[in-house]
């Protein structure tokens, strides 16, 4: 029996690498957003957290990363990390079987790899000024290798255990926001307060253009999931930026009454928590829907904030509070708001009667997140074992200098 050939989608393999690069367009964005926030003087250590990410991961997802997430499963958690080792057997006549979007392997890959370079660069900005760079490098290889592969291959394999249960996640709510955010509330408790906690980002110009670069390139984000361009494609585009506009609107009226001022890192740090929210169910939820999203985002991800903040929580600059309870908020949400007359591979959630789907998506973030905080807080005492991960105070104030022998400005 012959097999099927998927002839190449000139359209879809185009608009996959534009995706591509978009996604890829993020990291230096978070760059950006996480350096205007921090210190002037650690500016440059959290860049590099976030570039280092970029180049590493790369290397990673290489040698055996694809392959650990979309190799033949072993045992529903993680593929086989030899079967596309250094990408072996992957030829330009190579083609994603996933769908019949008709697009190269490679596309698949480089896609993916995108994904996979933001994820932990996101857990950089609660722990920013006090950890160490080669703790963090190390920290980057383990979390990548035991929380965020076999995730990726559980809930986006077809083999794997979450997608075998019928667990969807459009873009990452689970695979990245929430696992990234809980990675970050145990790398906070673990860590400690810092010094001298700053109440104040240092650049707010940086802040928006960080932002502004974040909000774009998340359309490749969550419309280029759908790996082919289609009308749940176009869907989830505008479902992207409905959801964030709400939820910057919600979190800055919130915060207006609260402080009897508008203020402008509310506001974008609100279209930050829409995004992140809207991310798992982007592509499977009506416009109606995503605006409900939204402000279920801007309200729920301020107010939890102001809880992080309560408990003392030094969430530098609330990853757990916005992506952490981002994600986690808008899988379960996705478990309300479901339906396929919005995407006939996606599901019927709670409103349309399917309670055991809405359940599924609560145990899925529920284990994702315990997973991710108790090995993150594992991994970061077991590193502390053989290199320091918290920076000595006489450094925390001046990092760039300390570690990097650099300064981001010169005066």
């Amino acid at each position: 029996m012959s097999q099927l050939i998927i002839p190449l989608n000139v359209g879809n393999t185009g608009f996959m690498l534009l995706c591509s690069s978009l996604v890829m367009l993020m990291t230096p964005g978070l760059a950006f957003f996480y350096g205007g926030l921090v210190g002037n003087k650690n500016v440059l250590s959290i860049m590099m957290q976030s570039f280092i990410s970029l180049c590493w991961t790369t290397v990673l997802w290489f040698a055996f990363g694809y392959s650990m997430c979309f190799g033949p499963t072993i045992n529903g958690i993680i593929g086989d990390p030899t079967y596309y080792a250094f990408l072996h057997g992957i030829t330009l006549e190579t083609m994603f079987k996933g769908n019949d979007a008709g697009i190269p392997l490679i596309v698949h890959v480089a896609y993916q790899m995108m994904f996979a370079i933001i994820t932990p660069a996101l857990i950089t900005g609660a722990f920013a000024n006090r950890v160490t760079f080669k703790a963090y490098f190390l920290f980057l290889t383990g979390w990548l290798v035991f929380v965020y592969f076999p995730f990726v291959h559980m809930v986006w394999s077809p083999d794997g255990l979450f997608a075998k249960w019928g667990v969807l996640d459009y873009a990452g709510g689970i695979v990245v926001h929430n696992t990234a955010g809980f990675a970050a509330l145990a790398s906070v408790l673990y860590v400690g307060r810092r010094q001298k906690v700053e109440l104040k980002p240092h650049n707010v110009p940086l802040i928006a253009l960080g932002s502004g670069l974040l909000w774009f390139g998340w359309y490749g984000f969550n419309a280029g999931s759908e790996l082919r361009v289609d009308s749940v494609t176009a869907s989830a585009f505008l479902n992207t930026d409905i959801a964030a506009s709400f939820a910057a609107i919600t979190w800055l009226l919130i915060e207006w009454y609260k402080h009897k001022k508008p203020k402008f890192v509310g506001l974008l740090t609100g279209g930050i928590a829409g995004l992140a929210t809207i991310t798992p169910a982007a592509g499977y939820v009506s416009l109606s829907s995503a605006a409900l999203i939204g402000i279920c985002a801007g309200a729920i991800c301020f107010y939890a904030v102001a809880l992080k903040n309560r408990f003392g929580w030094d969430d530098a600059l609330d990853v757990w509070g916005v992506h952490g309870i981002g994600g986690m908020v808008g899988t379960i949400l996705l478990g309300v708001f479901a339906a396929k007359a919005w995407n006939v591979n996606g599901a019927d959630g709670l409103l349309l009667g399917n309670t055991s789907f809405f359940f599924m998506q609560v145990a899925a973030v529920i284990i994702s997140g315990v997973w991710a905080f108790s090995f993150t807080y594992g991994m970061l005492w077991l590193i502390n074992l053989f290199t320091p991960v918290r920076v000595d105070p006489a450094s925390e104030d001046n990092m760039d200098d300390a570690f990097h022998g650099e300064e981001a400005y010169i005066s």
